[in-house]
């Protein structure tokens, strides 16, 4: 069994199978999750014999730092080595105030967005609870202060990997002790998904990759966009933060000549008109094999001011990383 990825429910139904008490699954957890053993002889509070148990029928399975690239803002990105030989990637983003991990879920991406660089691997497979988690631990111990923040936005699409998403976001919130707020999941538009995580009432951030205020030219840059047109997508996101009572983030990549123009400000104004919204701006972090440019600061601004003047609510995200490829699969295709 790997325990890396269990429940406290679990590793304690393992520890009676075992032989042992029940509360022994609860030690084991919080090494796990609040102390970070990657080692079943550093929980020493077990009894020898319930360790040599575990060394013969249990896995404690954790990730090997490939590479790391840091940049003078602290921005560190991490491209780590699974089990089984596949690579992520996963950023660390120090604050102040803060420290958040943007984590992946897929190894690749089937959702195909044109301008990401994880598209041009494609996908491979999902990821377990256990190596989402193992990104945020594996981050926090390199880091040396508690991660306060996780952004499902690295490789991956994650409500198509979503049992698996929703299994760490649990034990991310009950045993490691992130809040849900702090706790945001970001996806291309998968309606149905949407629906269900609704249905979860937790408390967490849905973000939409929005990327363009109309169906043409989303579906050009989000090949997924054709099976979820948007008056079903804001139909969803709208139900979302009616029931949830949480603003939906609407992530807004800006690509130079594309989806940068007042015009197409204009025409997001719109299809947020009366929403619960807030939309991130981004400007495009450009990629190698990728034909799209990062637009100029005046465009970015002239942009904005269109949405704020129609009273939507604008952050735009700080910039940060560029000199470590901070990309989703920059990192992972360079050293591919």
């Amino acid at each position: 069994m790997e325990v890396f990825g269990a429940t406290r429910a679990e590793l304690e139904e393992l520890a009676v199978k075992l032989g042992e008490p029940k509360y022994r699954g609860g030690q084991l957890a919080d090494w796990i999750y609040k102390k970070d053993a990657d080692d079943f002889d550093e929980m020493t509070n077990l009894p020898l014999s319930f360790r040599q148990k575990l060394e013969k029928s249990a896995l404690l399975t954790r990730s090997k730092i490939v590479k790391r690239s840091t940049s003078r803002d602290g921005t560190a990105k991490f491209l780590l080595e699974l089990a089984d030989g596949q690579q992520i990637e996963s950023v660390l983003l120090p604050y102040e105030d803060r420290v958040t991990v943007c984590v992946s879920t897929q190894v690749g991406c089937a959702a195909g967005c044109q301008f990401c660089a994880t598209a041009i691997g494609g996908f491979i497979r999902n990821l377990t609870p256990g190596e989402i988690i193992d990104q945020v631990l594996t981050l926090q111990r390199e880091a040396g202060r508690r991660v306060t923040n996780v952004v499902y936005m690295g490789m991956g699409e994650p409500l198509l990997n979503y049992d698996a998403v929703l299994a760490s976001i649990r034990l991310l919130n009950s045993e490691v002790g992130i809040s849900m707020r702090k706790i945001t999941v970001s996806t291309v538009g998968i309606v149905p998904r949407i629906k269900k995580l609704q249905s979860e009432d937790l408390q967490l951030t849905l973000a939409i990759s929005l990327h363009a205020p109309d169906d043409d030219l989303r579906r050009r840059l989000i090949p997924l966009a054709e099976r979820y047109p948007l008056n079903e997508l804001m139909s969803a996101c709208r139900e979302y933060a009616k029931a949830t009572s949480r603003r939906v983030t609407y992530e807004y990549l800006l690509l130079a000549g594309v989806n940068d123009s007042p015009v197409h400000a204009r025409k997001l104004t719109e299809l947020l008109k009366g929403m619960l919204a807030n939309v991130n701006l981004i400007p495009y972090n450009e990629v190698c094999g990728k034909h799209y440019r990062r637009p100029k600061s005046a465009a970015v601004n002239a942009f904005r001011e269109v949405l704020e003047q129609a009273g939507i609510e604008v952050t735009q995200r700080l910039e940060r990383g560029h000199a470590v490829s901070a990309a989703c699969g920059q990192l992972r295709g360079s050293v591919k």
